[in-house]
């Protein structure tokens, strides 16, 4: 039935199609450049399409070839995840998990003990970046946990977290009398072209514009380090109610004007379509979709 299938020939394709370079497909697969030529090539033969655009310079996708690069990526998942399954049950089978290092150090990493307890066979190993990967190129990453203002069609997603913006502090923190400076703590923040996450925003909502003549603006470059800050008493802190959890829940600060609200992201999992069914990024996404935070509820992908 399979005898006539060009699997070296799809192989070499999806590489370089995943990867947007021969010369990496070559390396990945450990030949030569013209070998992946020559495979590329035999395939068009073989289906009598052209599945690239080349130049003197570079290599694209044509139109067939997008459509059918995701085809053949599920397909050789498909039969990776069905060789692995008959590997010994006692070996180490691993996922990699790419986010970035705010989430990963200030809400996933603190839970992740709960994963490792449901599921000791898997190890998690993090990848932290505040680039995002190209999860089509990179077939290292298994999945990502994204806070997205839009969705990406080329991707599967998966909901998990509803972001807003609150003002946060410790709990033993007071106003300053009337005349004295407040102070702020104040850090980029991700945001839609809609609404700007800053402390002037925060402060007409919340009817307090005079404090931004006055105040002592304590400036960093990392959500952790803002948040540190706020926990060791330097000011009200700006930050997402989904990074701030874990401070919330072991008290280490309180909100600050819960009422005022500014809008965020959707934190999201994302992964190549096809890799979603395999198990264990499906345990993962099980197991994250049912981790929240004392107080919390996930319901249709919001934190309430």
């Amino acid at each position: 039935m399979f005898a006539k299938l060009p699997l070296t020939a799809v192989r070499g394709f999806e590489s370089a199609a995943r990867l947007g370079s021969f010369k990496a497909a070559a390396h990945e697969l450990n030949v030569s450049p013209a070998a992946i030529s020559h495979q590329v090539k035999s395939l068009e033969a073989y289906l009598g399409v052209r599945l690239f655009e080349r130049s003197s310079q570079s290599v694209r996708l044509s139109v067939d070839g997008e459509r059918l690069h995701p085809q053949l990526h599920r397909a050789l998942l498909d039969i990776q995840h069905g060789l692995q399954a008959l590997s010994p049950p006692c070996a180490a089978k691993s996922l990699v998990v790419s986010t970035t290092p705010a989430f990963a150090s200030l809400w996933l990493i603190p839970r992740l003990g709960d994963f490792h307890r449901l599921h000791p066979e898997i190890d998690i190993s993090l990848h932290s970046s505040n680039d995002v990967v190209d999860l089509r190129r990179d077939a290292s990453i298994d999945l990502a946990i994204r806070a997205l203002f839009t969705p990406d069609p080329q991707l599967f997603e998966q909901p998990v977290l509803d972001e807003y913006f609150g003002v946060y502090c410790r709990p033993d923190w007071q106003p300053p009398a009337p005349g004295s400076p407040v102070e702020l703590i104040d850090v980029p923040w991700l945001s839609s072209v809609n609404v700007a996450v800053d402390w002037p925003t925060w402060c007409a909502k919340a009817n307090t514009l005079d404090w931004l003549g006055t105040a002592r603006l304590r400036r960093y470059d990392e959500e952790h380090h803002a948040l540190q800050a706020a926990i060791v008493g330097h000011g009200l802190v700006l930050a997402s109610n989904v990074l701030v959890a874990e401070a919330i829940a072991r008290g280490q600060l309180i909100s600050y004007r819960p009422e005022i609200r500014l809008a965020g992201a959707r934190y999201t999992v994302v992964c190549v379509p096809g890799r979603e069914r395999q198990p264990l990024v499906r345990a993962f996404n099980e197991w994250l979709l049912g981790s929240v935070t004392e107080g919390t509820t996930v319901r249709a992908g919001q934190i309430l």
